[in-house]
């Protein structure tokens, strides 16, 4: 798998990845339209894209899914605003193969922070999996951290 900044001409790709992968949620936990904000949105997707924080998954030149990222100013924390695989790609390792380069992306960051409905079994439980610690719950969410040095 390779992780790389999202293309443009993926742009309206990336976008049905990241329906088709958030309308699964359904079936963790999720009431249908309890979804990511712009989750569907080009024009957000977009903007994620412009400002540097939009990034593809490949596989053999196969788009699989995306992550959006924000690193901090002194770039020794980044905070994973979301990661998706394409439902079409689910229980294939991918997820795992995602967070690994996302971990690896930026050399120079400490800790990795992002966060997850409560509802969501399988993201709550994915992450545990990966050595992420549950800092809190606070409005519905859980807040996740993992050091990494």
């Amino acid at each position: 798998m390779k992780l790389v900044k999202a293309e443009r001409t993926q742009l309206e790709r990336i976008v049905a990845i990241s329906q088709r992968a958030f309308e699964t949620d359904v079936a963790v936990g999720g009431a249908v339209g309890d979804y990511p904000p712009e989750y569907d949105s080009i024009i957000w997707h977009e903007q994620m894209l412009n400002e540097g924080h939009l990034f593809q998954a490949t596989v053999d030149d196969m788009l699989v899914g995306g992550a959006i990222l924000f690193l901090n100013e002194n770039k020794e924390s980044l905070y994973i605003g979301r990661i998706f695989v394409d439902s079409l790609y689910h229980k294939k390792g991918y997820g795992i193969a995602l967070m690994e380069l996302v971990e690896k992306t930026y050399p120079n960051v400490k800790e990795v922070n992002l966060d997850t409905p409560i509802w969501n079994v399988r993201t709550n439980s994915f992450y545990k999996k990966l050595g992420y610690i549950e800092l809190k719950k606070e409005s519905g969410f859980s807040f996740y951290q993992k050091n990494l040095k």
